[in-house]
């Protein structure tokens, strides 16, 4: 190694390279951490070093160096280079590697307009200064690399254009905390920043994308999900666009319910002219999401969503396919396909399903969502009746066809809009759900707007959370978490803007929140459970139950504060109804823990002083969330022990929570033999969730005859999803990219006992057989 080379300061001077300085940096970062080796990392860096190289590029390379090492073997290289980043942000951000105090900061940031000037009209400088105190930056010390480089290309305040960072993750942290909790009485305020400071700072309490980067700033749009519903008229479907725009531009996911536009060939004004059908609306709302990148935070997306029964599905349903041409393709969007009992019952039957243009058979469209057995008596009717136009295709054909681009794409998604009903928190007579959003986990009320300011349309919002399982000690510490996140969402509603009218009143109406959970696999493999082979049923059970009960708890609570939701009176909550007295009961078959809270009391005291909230929980992917928290991702099994996640912000590698004490127990995706385990999980949590679950199905087509999953399997997986409750389904995953362009993935063996998953992150039935 040649020690003569020079290194150009960040001022421009030159200088001899200063290899003990390194030396001392790297050990620094390596203090505490198991099997690391700083030489290795030195070795490593020293041969990329060159005469002249800038102070920053050393920074950068020596994390580079550590992040290349990190493997299930060695895997606290993941925090050595975290740590080495972290030490690299903060030169960065500030010049030095200690944080300025938490007022000069705050002061700072307000002048460069990169912080909302509320938080010195609202706190004091002993309040900053308290807090300030309170405030423990060696936090930053425990986040994964993956972490750091999410933080740093996502949340952390920075000019997008100059690449400048302006802030570290604790003052992240302790200003979002801030900010939600400053309308709270003087008196109480500062603890319940701290107390929730120390939630999210400790990884209990998990927050999302938006709130992450938005909360502190002077952008006010912190809803992750926001559901749009179009009616059948120029106006509504114009005013439907530019919603899409408003929403799409401050980093919503939206979800699109098109289900009302008539059919291609339906006449429209009494016959003067053809309708041109559903596919240039869709284009149309395709344009309005991909307008805007949401600042380089992520990619504006959308899902749309129409009923299995429209005339002109068989052309809906191939809209992602890459055959065809551009006329009759929309690509960019993802869609939900709509079900419900009868749809399955002509599979199971072996008959026939009639198509109609929702333009054609009055009342039907909102019978299916609101009245199932009208749905039915009416839907019976027009097939009877002549004079109306209509299309019949075998059930089995029509099933096969959503199963087939369901497989092929990975993202044709299902709702089981009678369970989106039925098992609900909306009275379905006056407040349906017709439509979920862009990840299948919220399912909320939405009314078409008839034009841009119609304040009485309803564009229903969700803000979530979510809890870390595996970082909690026992289910009662749910009930403080349920408290500080409750809360804390709910004075979002408040703090947040609103660009369109009906989201305001909507929001303000029923102030809905989704709390959900991340590190689910870990929480499983530490309780030496699987979710292969219903050994976690009951402990799922038990989970699950603890979380809604304390959730609706604190609403409850809350309601006693400061009143309850306005349209409480539209939830089913209001009539004494709970999660646990409308879930399918076929799922008792699988599961029978038994209730171990006190649901009567808590009966008693929601029809007594209401919620706050008209729904509290929804279980969400949290891909990069749970990034942040070094937590395995929602739901999901792990595809590998280590994951090699390839994004904007270069290759990520991100080791399984204790793996070294654990890896036996985790039980990777590739691993799991069927969905059927796993959809039972999904059912158990359906049980208490209030709203739904981003649920995905995978397959591994090397398991079967020909390398082909067969149709059977496949539709006998979607009966079984809808047998035990279950309301909407997510991905299709397939194992190697073989049909799933979307979500490729390669499980491979890197080590004895040890699995890398490499991912791309994406900005007939036998008759009778199954009883529904």
């Amino acid at each position: 190694m040649n020690n003569n080379l020079f290194v150009t300061k960040r001022n421009g001077e030159r200088e001899s390279i200063d290899l003990d300085k390194i030396h001392k940096v790297i050990t620094w970062a390596a203090e505490g951490l198991n099997n690391v080796s700083v030489s290795q990392v030195e070795i490593k860096a020293h041969l990329q070093f060159y005469d002249g190289i800038k102070t920053e590029d050393i920074h950068e390379t020596l994390i580079k160096s550590a992040a290349d090492l990190i493997s299930t073997e060695s895997p606290d290289y993941q925090y050595l280079a975290a740590r080495l980043a972290i030490f690299h942000l903060r030169k960065k951000a500030y010049g030095q590697f200690e944080p300025p105090e938490l007022y000069d900061h705050v002061v700072d940031m307000v002048e460069r307009n990169k912080y909302d000037a509320h938080l010195l009209d609202d706190y004091t400088k002993e309040e900053f200064a308290e807090l300030d105190e309170y405030i423990d930056h060696w936090r930053d010390m425990t986040f994964s690399y993956a972490a750091v480089k999410q933080l740093e290309g996502k949340y952390l305040v920075q000019n997008r254009v100059t690449g400048d960072i302006y802030e570290s993750a604790q003052f992240l942290y302790i200003l979002v905390a801030a900010c939600l909790f400053a309308k709270y009485p003087k008196e109480t305020r500062l603890d319940y920043i701290k107390r929730f400071y120390d939630a999210a700072s400790k990884f209990k309490i998990s927050l999302p994308t938006p709130i992450m980067a938005g909360v502190r700033t002077p952008t006010r749009q912190f809803s992750s999900c926001v559901l749009i519903e179009t009616d059948d008229s120029l106006d509504s479907i114009n005013a439907t666009a530019s919603a899409i725009v408003k929403y799409v531009s401050q980093r919503a996911g939206i979800g699109v319910n098109a289900g009302r536009i008539r059919a291609l060939g339906s006449p429209i004004r009494g016959g003067e002219a053809f309708h041109t059908g559903c596919i240039p609306f869709y284009k149309y709302f395709q344009t309005a999401v991909k307008s805007c990148s949401q600042g380089g935070v992520r990619g504006g997306a959308a899902t749309l969503f129409y009923p299995l029964w429209h005339r002109e599905v068989e052309s809906l349903l191939v809209l992602k396919n890459n055959r065809g041409v551009e006329e009759n393709r929309v690509r960019h969007l993802d869609y939900g396909v709509q079900f419900n009992k009868l749809m399955y019952q002509r599979l199971i039957k072996d008959q026939h399903i009639t198509l109609f243009s929702p333009s054609d058979v009055p009342g039907l469209y909102d019978a299916f969502f609101s009245n199932q057995e009208e749905f039915e008596k009416l839907y019976v009717k027009y097939e009877q009746d002549d004079s109306i136009e209509k299309r019949t295709i075998k059930a089995i054909e029509l099933f096969s066809l959503f199963m087939q681009e369901r497989a092929s794409t990975g993202r044709i998604y299902l709702q089981n809009v009678d369970h989106c009903n039925t098992h609900s928190p909306f009275n379905a007579e006056v407040a349906p759900v017709r439509q979920s959003n862009l990840c299948l986990e919220i399912a909320l009320p939405t009314k078409p707007l008839q034009h841009v300011n119609d304040e009485n349309g309803e564009i229903a919002l969700c803000t979530l959370s979510a809890f870390n399982l595996g970082a909690i000690k026992n289910l009662d510490e749910l009930d403080e978490l349920s408290d500080l996140a409750v809360r804390a969402l709910d004075s979002l509603l408040d703090y947040q803007d609103y660009p369109v009218p009906a989201a305001y009143n909507a929001t303000m109406g029923r102030r809905t929140l989704g709390i959900g959970v991340i590190n689910f696999a870990y929480y499983l493999a530490k309780n030496g459970v699987k979710y292969s082979d219903h050994s976690a049923n009951g402990l799922v059970h038990r989970t699950f139950e603890a979380m809604q009960y304390y959730l609706l708890k604190a609403s409850n609570n809350l309601a006693k504060e400061k009143g309850a939701c306005p349209k409480f009176n539209e939830t089913t909550y209001s009539q004494g109804i709970l999660p646990i007295d409308t879930y399918k009961k076929d799922l008792d078959q699988v599961c029978n823990e038994p209730l171990h809270y006190d649901w009567e009391s808590l009966r008693k005291e929601i029809v007594d002083h209401g919620l706050r909230n008209s729904t509290l929980s929804a279980l969400m992917p949290s891909e990069t969330s749970s990034q942040i928290s070094n937590a395995t991702n929602g739901i999901e099994p792990p595809r590998g022990h280590i994951s090699v996640k390839a994004s904007k912000d270069g290759v990520l590698k991100q080791v399984v929570p204790e793996y070294d004490t654990l890896k036996e127990k985790y039980e990777l995706l590739w691993d799991i033999p069927s969905n059927d385990g796993y959809l039972q999980l999904v059912a158990i949590m359906q049980k208490f969730i209030d709203q739904t679950i981003s649920a995905n199905t995978s397959y591994d087509p090397s398991k079967y005859e020909g390398n082909k999953v067969p149709m059977k399997l496949l539709l006998k997986d979607l009966l079984t999803a809808y047998k035990l409750g279950v309301k909407t389904m997510y991905y299709h995953n397939t194992r190697d990219g073989a049909a799933d362009t979307s979500q490729q993935e390669q499980a491979t063996q890197s080590q004895p006992h040890a699995q890398t998953a490499v991912e791309v992150e994406d900005d007939g039935c036998e008759g009778g057989a199954c009883k529904i």
